[in-house]
């Protein structure tokens, strides 16, 4: 008769772990509904300390945070349609740290207005380690010196953060271990933890 010993079931017991690891569950963080009223709560609170944005420009971050960037500024615009909000877009690839490592495809940035002396709002859909962001301040001096930047996330992914940099405007804070990904899907939408 087969008796297991402590190395075999030791053995059984991580095979079974790292299967199972491969299967999680997909959790959804905000549903369709929640990320509707979560873009809304977070056009207002932009719109509440930057009315009439005289002096705040928005800029969303190539290739995932103009869909949320979009979104903000479409609905500042339908509260306040007289509203000259500036908006434009940045590409941070080659500022990127790890640019040497990974292959990115650059994207167009379209920033046609002066950001010197200006509050700049950063858009961006997941904030995680931070990197992303800490190149986005490298691409954005580039354009000018802002009096101000601060960053509005759909998604602050608490731990794991390698520099410090923290969100001004948070749609949802979420604790999560570093295998885990959070993943904004805008063609439902929704957002999901897997």
């Amino acid at each position: 008769m087969y008796q297991p010993t402590h190395q075999n079931q030791f053995k059984l017991f991580t095979t079974k772990c790292l299967f199972l690891s491969k299967f999680q569950r997909v959790k959804t963080i905000l549903s369709n509904e929640q990320l509707q009223l979560t873009i809304q709560r977070l056009s207002h609170q932009l719109i509440e300390n930057h009315y009439p944005f005289t002096d705040t420009v928005i800029v969303g971050l190539q290739p995932r945070g103009i869909f949320l960037a979009d979104k903000i500024v479409k609905a500042i615009r339908e509260n306040y349609p007289d509203v000259k909000l500036q908006y434009g877009k940045l590409d941070i690839t080659f500022y990127r740290d790890d640019v040497h490592k990974e292959l990115h495809v650059a994207n167009q940035t379209t920033i046609d207005f002066d950001i010197e002396n200006k509050n700049v709002i950063l858009i961006d859909d997941v904030l995680y380690t931070g990197r992303t962001i800490r190149a986005a301040m490298d691409a954005l001096v580039d354009f000018g010196r802002p009096a101000k930047v601060e960053l509005l996330v759909l998604v602050d992914r608490r731990f794991n953060r390698q520099l410090p940099i923290q969100p001004d405007y948070t749609g949802k804070a979420i604790d999560s271990i570093l295998s885990q990904k959070v993943t904004v899907d805008w063609e439902k939408p929704e957002v999901v933890l897997h």
